[in-house]
């Protein structure tokens, strides 16, 4: 080592902090970047608990509606532990013999074509 005290590589080292010491705009500036920042992370908090109260809002909505279709259920099946078919359960069911027998006469002429057709080959 060279011998004197404070010197590093030819430069004088000065007791105390190291770098710059902040002015006080820098520190005006940092307070202010703070306060935005704060500011911003206060507005999306607020928008992600909007964002959650309106999810559980149609959760809830949607909890209530399943809990009307599954009282409706169970009426229906004690309607018809009863020997009763209830008239919505009718109704689905007409339908859905409807539905069979327009596609089924959908069908109908179409075969009953072809059948005419071959009688009346083989009746040639």
């Amino acid at each position: 080592m060279n011998g004197i005290p404070g010197v590093v590589g030819g430069k004088v080292k000065r007791p105390g902090k190291r770098g710059r010491k902040p002015a006080k705009i820098d520190l005006k500036a940092k307070l202010e970047r703070s306060r935005q920042s704060a500011r911003e992370c206060r507005a999306r908090k607020k928008l992600r608990y909007q964002y959650l109260e309106e999810l559980v809002s149609s959760r809830e909505r949607a909890i209530c509606a399943l809990r009307e279709e599954l009282e409706m259920y169970k009426q229906w099946c004690m309607a018809m532990d009863q020997g009763k078919i209830p008239s919505e359960i009718r109704a689905l069911l007409t339908g859905e013999d409807q539905t069979k027998s327009q596609q089924n006469s959908s069908r109908h002429p179409k075969a009953g074509k072809t059948d005419a057709n071959s009688n009346s080959l083989v009746g040639n």
